[in-house]
């Protein structure tokens, strides 16, 4: 079912039937190009805000007891995140809150909310904190694409020994944790008698001009970088996963690399079959 989930109508209509679990993927968010330039604000938190609220409110009327909510790293404290070499992101060290964005206010709101539900409602809800998930078929254009899918895109889209836009001085580091793995985790949790925040992500941090690097060499390109001003959120952001791998005896194994020249092929044929088009 295609739905808008801001209307109670189709939040209703979705969830009325027997499930034992609803995962609440949905929110409006993109890439820094989207999240901080501070234009998309109002519309970030109002729409993400009303999706959480009817979709919690409504999975509990028709006893849903156990949603998952996929929170994620923006909602830590951007004074712990100002050392790219060593940032904090370990569960505990939310709070005193100062996420670096209104997204990540909503999603730090949206986690006492579903936390709240089970407290007064006998829900058996769930909540992880996502670190940059990618992979094929994600958002790859149009201007909410995330890191590594504009890195490949504009990879793809290169000449051999050219050059591409990054935006900073790209020694800002992240962490990025492939789709399958983050499916993996979120199963894992959902499923457990832990409720959470936890975070779901790779420890394999890496800055963003590492990150380019990576991709050309998968393209067997050499790509230049051209560093220009653009928004580029925090310093420094990594996964911490002690927590996980306490409570689910679990954390992510897969390469950056092995999930990068699965997303890169993806994303060059996307390129391609564009091209294609507009010659046509």
């Amino acid at each position: 079912m295609i739905g808008d989930l801001r209307e109670q109508s189709v939040c209703s209509e979705v969830v009325d039937r027997h499930f034992d679990e609803v995962y609440q993927l949905a929110a409006d968010m993109g890439g820094a190009g989207y999240i901080f330039t501070g234009e998309n604000d109002a519309d970030i938190m109002h729409n993400s805000a009303t999706i959480n609220l009817n979709i919690a409110d409504r999975c509990h009327k028709r006893n849903i007891k156990r949603v998952f909510y996929s929170s994620s790293a923006c909602m830590y404290p951007a004074y712990n995140q100002e050392d790219p070499d060593n940032p904090n992101c370990a569960e505990h060290s939310a709070y005193p809150a100062a996420p670096d964005s209104e997204y990540g206010w909503e999603k730090l709101f949206s986690e006492r909310l579903f936390l709240a539900y089970n407290r007064n409602h006998g829900m058996t809800n769930r909540v992880a904190r996502y670190h940059n998930i990618f992979g094929p078929e994600g958002t790859w254009d149009g201007g909410k694409e995330k890191a590594p899918a504009a890195i490949c895109r504009k990879v793809a889209m290169a000449a051999n020994n050219s050059e591409i836009e990054i935006w900073g001085d790209g020694e800002q580091t992240r962490s990025f944790l492939f789709v399958d793995e983050c499916v993996e985790g979120t199963l894992r949790l959902t499923r457990s008698q832990f409720e959470g925040p936890v975070n779901i992500g790779s420890e394999e941090m890496v800055t963003i001009n590492q990150l380019v690097d990576i991709v050309a060499q998968i393209s067997g390109k050499t790509i230049h970088k051209n560093h220009i001003p653009g928004p580029i959120g925090v310093r420094g952001r990594n996964s911490d996963n002690r927590l996980i791998e306490e409570k689910l005896g679990w954390s992510p194994s897969q390469t950056l690399t092995a999930g990068l020249e699965k997303t890169y092929e993806w994303i060059e044929m996307q390129v391609r079959l564009q091209e294609q088009r507009k010659a046509a």
